[in-house]
């Protein structure tokens, strides 16, 4: 007993804080499966890496399309955040003793190919932005629903370290996404004046041709008149 207490203050040393999971492995003096909640745990953690790191090469292109200055502002900054968030996976593999490397994110590669036929379509101003603003979002729901699930693993295995960088994160995607809805409020109305005048004129255009009909008939009918006196 006195042994497994020695290892118990050892593991908790200055520096030396590996977590509740790495000092029972210690402990049984082997290697924790990585089949059971550790390795989902890593797995997860390898999937926002990816996913993380799609955002970095695909953030860029969207502060690019953007035609408010506000929100090509919130992107750009939202970018150096996501760089960040790299990071800190980072950190906690190099912790974990990992690889963070291994998996591709399809959630995130489906949401960026949205957002990439949303900027290839004939949305204009306004218009563009409020899509823009939708991709964005759809994206920041899926990193909250998943930094909430690592966080959650994090502290059934007793990484506690782990858990304050997540909770970091997690809360500049939640601060993210609440900017990004502040901002729609403004875009949208904007983009409905920028619709209502397009559909203001198309409907000019159709009372146009509709008072022209008229006209062609009568002339029409007068021709036809003039044609069956000829006739007669």
């Amino acid at each position: 007993m006195r042994e497994s207490g020695d290892l118990r203050q050892q593991s908790s040393g200055p520096g030396q804080e590996p977590g509740r999971a790495r000092w029972l492995t210690s402990l049984l003096g082997g290697v924790m499966p990585n089949n059971g909640l550790r390795g989902l745990y890593l797995d997860e953690l390898r999937d926002l890496y990816s996913a993380e790191n799609q955002l970095v090469k695909a953030l860029p292109k969207m502060a690019k399309a953007a035609n408010s200055d506000e929100l090509r502002d919130g992107i750009e900054e939202h970018l150096e955040q996501t760089k960040s968030h790299v990071e800190r996976l980072e950190q906690i593999f190099e912790a974990m003793d990992e690889s963070p490397k291994g998996k591709k994110c399809t959630g995130m590669e489906g949401l960026v190919k949205e957002g990439g036929e949303v900027m290839d379509e004939d949305f204009e101003g306004a218009v563009l932005d409020a899509a823009l603003i939708g991709a964005a979002q759809r994206v920041e729901h899926y990193e909250i629903a998943a930094y909430g699930t690592v966080i959650a693993f994090a502290e059934q295995l007793g990484e506690s370290e782990h858990v304050s960088q997540l909770k970091e994160t997690l809360e500049e995607e939640k601060e993210t996404d609440e900017k990004l809805t502040s901002l729609s409020e403004d875009i949208n109305v904007q983009a409905n004046s920028e619709s209502g005048g397009s559909e203001a004129e198309n409907e000019a255009d159709d009372q146009e041709r509709l008072e022209a009909e008229p006209e062609f008939d009568s002339t029409a009918n007068k021709k036809g008149r003039k044609s069956s006196k000829r006739a007669a």
